[in-house]
C-alpha cells in the first residue's frame, strides 16, 4: 500500500481511516527544505499551509502521486503542473467553510463591541479603570441591520452570508461569476426547527463598497490584491474590513493607511501577507482585531478535513 506524508499534520481520525486502509502514515514534519531529498520516498503528501508544493519539488519526485490539500485554498501548489505531469491533486473544500464563516464573524463582533481593546485594557487598569472603560467603550454598535459586503462567493462566503441573514444583517455579494445567490437557511434551536429560503443581491464590486458597512473578503490569492488603496478609496468611509482569506489579498500598507486616516475604521485580519507576520503596526493597531491564521482551526473542522482528505487518499489509491 501507499506511503503517505502529512506533513502539516491530520487529525488521529484521518490518519486511522488510513492506516486501516493499510497505508502508512508519517507525520513527522520535514522541513520544507528537506523535502527535495526525502518526499520521493513517499507516494502521497498531504498539506495544510505550512508547506509548499512547487514545479522544482514535484520535478524530483516521481514517486509521488498524489498532493493533498486538507483545507480550502491551493495557492501553496502548482495545481495545474502538477495536474500537466499526472499527479492526482484534490482538497477539501467544504470542511473547514463553517470555521472560517463564524472567525468572520467573530471578528466583526469584536471590533463591533471593542473588545479587542476591552481585553487589553480592562485587565490593566482593573477596578481604577473601570468606569472611564465603561463610558469610552459605550457606543458599540449592533451587527443587525448593517450591510455585510461579502466578496467572493465559494463555499465559505456562502456560510458567511447566511450567518449575516442569520443575523438580521443587509447581505450583498460580488463574485468573478455573476449568478443568482440563494440558498436554504436553517433556523434550528432545540424547540424550533425552521427552513426559510434566503437570497442574495449580485452587485458590482463598486457597489458593493460604495454600500457595505463590514466588508469580508472569501477569495484565494491570484497575485496581486484585491483590496488596494484603490480599492479603499470606494469604501464607505468609516466600514470595517475583514479578512479571513488569504495573505496578500489585501494591501497592507493602503490598509494602514486608512485605518491611520480613519478611512477604515477597523479591520478583522486572520491572514497576513508575511506568516509568521512582523508587521506589528497592525498587530498593535487599536482599531485592528488579529488572530494568528486559525480560520479554519477549530476541533470540528480538523476532523471533517482530516476524515475527508484521508477518505479521498483511500479511494485514490484503491
Amino acid at each position: 500500500m501507499a506511503r503517505i506524508l502529512a506533513n502539516d499534520g491530520i487529525s488521529a481520525a484521518g490518519k486511522k481511516i488510513m492506516e486501516d486502509a493499510g497505508h502508512e502514515v508519517v507525520t513527522d514534519t520535514i522541513p520544507q527544505a528537506d523535502l527535495m531529498t526525502k518526499l520521493n520516498d513517499f507516494e502521497g503528501i498531504i498539506v495544510r499551509s505550512a508547506t509548499t508544493v512547487r514545479q522544482e519539488l514535484i520535478d524530483v519526485c516521481p514517486n509521488l502521486r498524489f498532493i493533498g490539500r486538507a483545507g480550502v485554498g491551493m495557492d501553496n501548489i502548482d495545481v495545474t503542473y502538477a495536474r500537466s505531469v499526472g499527479k492526482q491533486v484534490s482538497n477539501t473544500p467544504a470542511a473547514s467553510s463553517a470555521s472560517v464563516a463564524e472567525l468572520a464573524i467573530a471578528h466583526m463582533f469584536t471590533i463591533a463591541r471593542f473588545l479587542q481593546r476591552s481585553n487589553q485594557e480592562l485587565p490593566a487598569q482593573g477596578a481604577e479603570g473601570f468606569k472611564a472603560l465603561k463610558k469610552a467603550y459605550s457606543k458599540g454598535i449592533e451587527l443587525k441591520g448593517k450591510t455585510l459586503g461579502v466578496i467572493g462567493a465559494g463555499k465559505i462566503g456562502m456560510e458567511t452570508m447566511k450567518l449575516g441573514v442569520g443575523l438580521g444583517m443587509r447581505v450583498i455579494a460580488t463574485d468573478l461569476n455573476p449568478r443568482e445567490i440563494s440558498f436554504d437557511l436553517d433556523l434550528d434551536s432545540e424547540n424550533v426547527k425552521t427552513t426559510v429560503k434566503a437570497t442574495v443581491p449580485f452587485v458590482s464590486m463598486a457597489e458593493l463598497l460604495a454600500q457595505a458597512d463590514f466588508v469580508s473578503l472569501h477569495v484565494p490569492f491570484t497575485g496581486k490584491p484585491v483590496i488596494g488603496s484603490a480599492e479603499i478609496e470606494h469604501m464607505k468611509t468609516g466600514a470595517a474590513l475583514i479578512n479571513c482569506a488569504r495573505g496578500g489579498t489585501v494591501d497592507e500598507a493602503a490598509l494602514l493607511d486608512a485605518l491611520n486616516s480613519g478611512k477604515i475604521a477597523y479591520a478583522g485580519i486572520d491572514v497576513f501577507e508575511k506568516e509568521p507576520t512582523d508587521n506589528m503596526a497592525l498587530l498593535q493597531h487599536p482599531n485592528t482585531s488579529v488572530s494568528p491564521h486559525i480560520g479554519g482551526s477549530t476541533v470540528e473542522a480538523q476532523d471533517r478535513i482530516g476524515t475527508e482528505m484521508a477518505q479521498i487518499v483511500v479511494d485514490f489509491f484503491k
